[in-house]
């Protein structure tokens, strides 16, 4: 198995610390072989030019993977994807330092989540409206980015998925995975709404899916945003009362994409906050019973390794 979305947390200040020997602790609950890191502005250099700050957490992962290469029969960290702001002037330059900084540099995941509702709103990477894929100096970037051959993870909220859609019928041979089921959100002025928000989710998600460069990551549903609100509970949720709110948003996910452009994705430790990894887990093969066993290889293993170039 694959898990194609984790972070680590050094800093231990808006997330308890979460570095590789957690990271094992989790995976070790079940077969997970390989791991793809996700930037979550880790591990930056302190000083030199602002735009290159960000190659640390590039050289800050790939010394975690050499440790953790000395540890065989533990997961390894198997592709890994920082960030660029594409709206800069030397996209190109930082992107090949981070090429040079790690063999595991697959490209770069530059945040777009944003809503006028101050209870929803992501604040980081300086994302002030809801269309950062359609910003001309962002078009610019992500140019480079696919003459680069890198890849592009996009995260933001379900009511700008028709915007990634327009950016990837503009760049259609760049590979483009959607993290986190393109996040129906829940809170906020969208509480209280899950069936309009359900029906709106769906129908732009089936038009992404007809942009064949297009990958999804399925998992996210335990973050606070969607508004299932398991974080609150007394106990931790059990796999099937997982499912039962969950499982219509995977299945449609999967009808749409098909499995081999579909991926089953922890996002953790940033989805500990409701759910434990091995019950997570547990959860996914439960919703990825209906499927055939080629099917299941491709949720669990085959299109991550297929998507970031993992052997």
């Amino acid at each position: 198995m694959i898990d194609p979305h984790h972070h680590f947390f050094a800093q231990a200040t808006e997330f308890p610390h979460y570095g590789l020997e957690q990271l094992w602790a989790d995976t070790d609950t079940h077969k997970v072989a390989k791991t793809v890191y996700l930037q979550c502005w880790e591990g930056y250099r302190t000083e030199g030019p602002e735009d290159m700050k960000c190659v640390g957490e590039t050289q800050w992962v790939e010394g975690i993977a050499a440790r953790a290469r000395q540890q065989p029969q533990a997961a390894q960290i198997g592709a890994m994807m920082g960030t660029v702001d594409l709206r800069g002037a030397r996209v190109r330059e930082v992107l090949e330092a981070h090429c040079a900084a790690s063999s595991l540099f697959r490209g770069i995941r530059q945040i777009a989540a944003w809503d006028t509702n101050k209870d929803v709103l992501f604040i980081m990477d300086g994302v002030t409206h809801p269309n950062l894929y359609a910003e001309p100096a962002f078009r610019a970037g992500f140019a480079v980015l696919s003459e680069m051959g890198l890849r592009f993870d996009a995260w933001h909220y379900h009511p700008q998925t028709p915007h990634l859609t327009d950016l990837a019928r503009a760049f259609p041979h760049t590979p483009i995975v959607l993290d986190h089921l393109g996040t129906p959100v829940g809170i906020g002025s969208y509480a209280g709404h899950e069936e309009e928000v359900y029906q709106i989710w769906a129908r732009d998600l089936t038009e992404l899916a007809g942009c064949p460069n297009v990958s999804i990551k399925l998992g996210g549903l335990a973050m606070p945003w969607n508004g299932f609100n398991f974080e609150r509970a007394a106990l931790p949720p059990t796999s099937d009362q997982l499912v039962g709110p969950w499982a219509r948003y995977y299945h449609h996910a999967i009808d749409q994409f098909g499995p081999a452009r579909c991926m089953f994705e922890s996002n953790f430790p940033v989805d500990k906050c409701a759910v434990t990894y091995a019950v997570l887990w547990n959860t996914f093969k439960k919703m990825a019973a209906r499927y055939s066993e080629a099917e299941q290889d491709s949720l669990f293993r085959g299109t991550a390794a297929r998507f970031y170039g993992i052997a």
